[in-house]
């Protein structure tokens, strides 16, 4: 019994020993780079806050922060990409709500949303625009339903399957009561650039991807999906104010890491992202896109993602049953 208790004894010993000479390793975190896995190709409005925040988290965690662009499947490349990497906070992952979960039962999913990653931090959010190309007849949204139910075909592109624009594309189908062929881009940056020549006739954009466009009169925009009046475009209406009574939705992005990332770890991650977030300079920034920094902490963004998940529900519930 003495030699099993002694044995036992030099097993915590052992134990005891290990996790101290780890805690230091990870109390040292980050020793090397961070790679910020982005849903969606350059130019849009993801990589963009990608690019505000980056020299401030490279600032606050003194290692470099590698910007990488994994676009494709509405976001779920990136994200699926970033599940499957070492838990160990060096691969980070900047999605959109589809990709974090609001578009499940939509499509097959990769990895599970809920358990394959672990959130960090809200990034920021933003109202989408119904646009159009400028030689584009309608100007209202009322314009816009009355020619679909009038029997003209329409095109409404937005950025990618599963996306929040996508699903936003599906409500506006199912509260009108019309119908539209919907076109999947790889990203708003694409859905804009055909907008401006022609190629179809509307799109589910955000403002930081349509800024450069409807500064420049390229395109022309027809409503904002936020509840209030956009303060970017004062005399741009809501779609609840033509026609759509409490029609709502906000686009917005988040950080996430690989599932059993330690809660240090991301307790680290989290600090650099919201002190980022907060600073003066990179609000300005992220405002001046059209955008809306929304800092959390992890619980705060696993608990808002889940409400997310709730609210767009019913939309991929009817969008998954009805007719093609």
């Amino acid at each position: 019994m003495r030699h099993f208790t002694k044995a036992i004894a030099a097993t915590l010993i052992a134990a005891t020993g290990m996790l101290a000479a780890a805690s230091p390793a990870w109390s040292a975190f980050p020793d090397r780079s961070i790679r910020l896995i982005v849903s969606f190709p350059p130019g849009g409005s993801s990589d963009a806050m990608a690019r505000i925040v980056q020299p401030f988290l490279e600032k606050k965690l003194g290692q470099t922060v590698i910007v990488e662009n994994k676009p494709g499947a509405g976001g779920m490349i990136a994200i699926d990409y970033v599940s499957k990497q070492p838990a160990d906070g060096y691969v980070i992952g900047l999605g959109g709500a589809g990709a974090l979960g609001t578009n499940l039962g939509l499509q097959p999913m990769p990895y599970d949303p809920k358990k394959d990653v672990v959130a960090i931090t809200g990034l920021a959010s933003s109202p989408f625009i119904l646009a159009a190309p400028k030689t584009f007849k309608g100007n209202t949204l009322q314009e816009v339903i009355a020619e679909a139910k009038a029997g003209q075909k329409l095109s409404i592109g937005h950025g990618g399957n599963g996306t929040l624009m996508h699903l936003t594309a599906e409500m506006l189908l199912q509260e009108a009561h019309v119908n539209a062929a919907l076109v999947a881009y790889r990203g708003i940056a694409p859905v804009v650039n055909d907008l401006m020549g022609g190629h179809i006739q509307l799109g589910i954009v955000d403002p930081p991807s349509a800024k450069g466009a409807l500064d420049g009169d390229t395109i022309k925009a027809i409503a904002v999906t936020s509840k209030q009046r956009f303060s970017w475009m004062p005399n741009l209406p809501t779609f609840a104010e033509s026609g759509l009574p409490g029609f709502e939705s906000t686009g917005w992005f988040g950080i996430v890491a690989p599932h059993g990332t330690p809660p240090d770890v991301v307790a680290k991650l989290n600090e650099a992202f919201v002190a980022a977030l907060n600073d003066p300079e990179t609000v300005k920034r992220i405002r001046a896109l059209g955008s809306d920094p929304m800092p959390m902490t992890p619980t705060e963004f696993s608990a808002f993602i889940d409400k997310e998940i709730a609210k767009w529900g019913k939309v991929v519930q009817y969008a998954t049953q009805k007719p093609n």
